[in-house]
C-alpha cells in the first residue's frame, strides 16, 4: 500500500517529465557570452554593467553585471553581438577629446549554437 506522501511524489515525477510536444522537451541550442572586465591596471572589477546587443539592433536587449572576480555571462542565440562596458566617460577623455564624441571599450563576437565565445573588456582610465 503506499502512502499519501508516496503517491504525490510519483503524481509530480509523471507531471515533471517532459512530453514529446512539450516546450520543456525542445533542446535549447544558446550559446553563451562569458567575459571578464579588467581595470588599466589588468585587476578584475567588480560591479561593472556589462551591455549586449545584437550586432544589427541599436540598443542593449541584455545587460548583466561583473561578479566579484569580474567575470560575466549570458546566454544569447546564435549571432553576431556587440558586448560593452557601461561606464562613464573618463575626465582624461573629456578635456582632451576635441570631437566630444567617447565610446566605451567594446567587442563584437559572433556566437554559434552550444558555442561560448570568451571576451575581455579592458577599462581605461
Amino acid at each position: 500500500m503506499l502512502s499519501f506522501f508516496s503517491v504525490i511524489a510519483l503524481s509530480w515525477a509523471a507531471g515533471a517529465a517532459a512530453l514529446p510536444g512539450d516546450k520543456r522537451a525542445q533542446e535549447s541550442h544558446d550559446g553563451l557570452i562569458f567575459g571578464t572586465v579588467w581595470d588599466a591596471k589588468d585587476q578584475p572589477v567588480y560591479g561593472v554593467r556589462v551591455k549586449i546587443r545584437p550586432a544589427t539592433k541599436k540598443k542593449a536587449r541584455w545587460q548583466v553585471y561583473s561578479n566579484h572576480v569580474g567575470e560575466f555571462e549570458q546566454l544569447v542565440p546564435a549571432g553576431n553581438y556587440v558586448v560593452w562596458a557601461d561606464v562613464k566617460r573618463p575626465k582624461k577623455a573629456k578635456k582632451s577629446d576635441q570631437s566630444n564624441h567617447w565610446t566605451p571599450p567594446q567587442v563584437t563576437v559572433r556566437v554559434g549554437d552550444d558555442m561560448r565565445v570568451d571576451v575581455g573588456l579592458h577599462l581605461t582610465e
